[in-house]
């Protein structure tokens, strides 16, 4: 894929005030502003995640948190996928969300990735190889859906 996004995957320690002050921002306008959900977004998972942060020159534009498996759920897992609302339509979204399932099933190639995803986005997760499971719930007052991908696929 042709991108002008940086991509840099880092640690919780690796994160600079900056980073995680953008983070939140883009999160925060994405989840809380735009999507009109107040929800406490600093949760005090960020710690355990790796964090796939994609710059567009100083600005932060795409974003995902992943996880160890045992942490969220039983397998893998990524969350707070969120790409900002002037770079849609980009395919930055896809871009950051294989990039991440690259990252999961090489660390850790015996467990399933799972996502809660947004059950409006259920489409666009499943073009990009996972399958729902379960009934949709709500989530911070939003239907949501289980999706995952198996070790195998």
């Amino acid at each position: 894929m042709d991108s002008k996004i940086q991509f840099i995957w880092k640690k919780y320690s690796e994160l600079s005030t900056n980073d995680l002050y953008a983070i939140l921002n883009l999160r925060q306008q994405v989840f809380v502003v735009e999507q009109n959900c107040p929800y406490l977004d600093a949760d005090y998972s960020d710690q355990d995640a790796f964090h796939l942060l994609g710059y567009d020159n100083d600005i932060l534009v795409a974003y995902l948190r992943a996880f160890a498996p045992n942490i969220k759920y039983e397998g893998s897992s990524m969350g707070r996928i969120v790409v900002s609302q002037e770079n849609r339509n980009k395919s930055y979204g896809k871009e950051i969300t294989k990039i991440g399932k690259f990252f999961l099933k090489e660390k850790y190639p015996r467990h399933e990735i799972i996502i809660s995803a947004q059950y409006r986005l259920k489409k666009f997760y499943k073009e990009l190889g996972f399958k729902s499971r379960g009934e949709v719930y709500l989530e911070d007052d939003i239907d949501h859906v289980q999706m995952y991908i198996l070790p195998t696929e």
